[in-house]
């Protein structure tokens, strides 16, 4: 006759045939400090990746600045015309574009006017630097009133210099602009206060990117006053099509 198992006598058999084994503290503590360890190493490549990927956006975002301004600058002094204007002081008239080595000041077509306000569509702009950044200063009206002055916009920071270069009709390279008399080649009847140069070179050192050079053609003088016509009358008209006279003095 087989005698009947109790259920405690089962679970007592159960754990004499296979013994239950657990982690010792010792066992637990390395384990702990491994995944610390690994842990630990994983944060510093994430973070590190973080890092860069920071400065990467900060570069970029910063080359987007810079390509932005440079393109501005050329846009304007692409958009020059040989409009002179009157100064803030006594009404004296200043060139269409007067330069230094380090500085322009010039007046430009294509101010947009979306609204059709009374207003011209040439505005007066300059460039120059300012504790470090470069500026982009903005005349509300062509000719000025006394007190008027320019709104300046920075358009990038950390400038180590500026230098510019004009290129005259004789192909000769000036510091400053316009120069102090007609140079040969200039057309017949030109003023000296509407006197263009031919190209613009300016260089930029930005820092972290070094220099950056540009040489920007000038387009063609608007035509001249026409000859024996008072100081401060109209321009010569343009020539109807076919007839041969380009609207300039001959």
């Amino acid at each position: 006759m087989k005698q009947r198992r109790t259920p405690n006598s089962v679970l007592a058999s159960v754990r004499k045939a296979a013994p239950c084994k657990g982690f010792s503290l010792i066992e637990l503590i390395v384990a702990l400090a491994v995944f610390a360890a690994l842990a630990a190493a994983a944060y510093g490549g994430l973070a590190e990746i973080a890092r860069v990927r920071g400065a990467l956006a900060e570069r970029q975002d910063r080359f987007a600045t810079v390509v932005r301004a440079v393109s501005t600058f050329e846009r304007d002094l692409r958009q020059a015309v040989s409009r002179p204007v009157r100064g803030n002081g006594r009404g004296e008239e200043l060139p269409a574009l007067v330069g230094a080595a380090d500085r322009i000041e010039l007046t430009r077509l294509g101010f947009a006017n979306p609204r059709a306000e009374p207003r011209s569509n040439l505005e007066r702009v300059a460039y120059a630097l300012d504790a470090r950044r470069l500026m982009r200063g903005r005349y509300p009206v062509l000719d000025r009133a006394p007190q008027t002055v320019a709104t300046s916009t920075a358009l990038f920071d950390n400038v180590g210099g500026l230098r510019l270069r004009y290129l005259g009709n004789d192909a000769a390279w000036r510091d400053t602009w316009p120069p102090a008399e007609l140079p040969s080649g200039a057309a017949t009847g030109t003023q000296l206060v509407a006197l263009l140069p031919r190209a613009i070179e300016f260089r930029i050192d930005v820092d972290g990117l070094g220099e950056l050079r540009r040489v920007v053609e000038l387009p063609s003088a608007i035509p001249p006053l026409a000859v024996g016509a008072p100081a401060g009358g109209t321009r010569a008209p343009p020539s109807a099509p076919g007839s041969g006279n380009a609207g300039t003095p001959r």
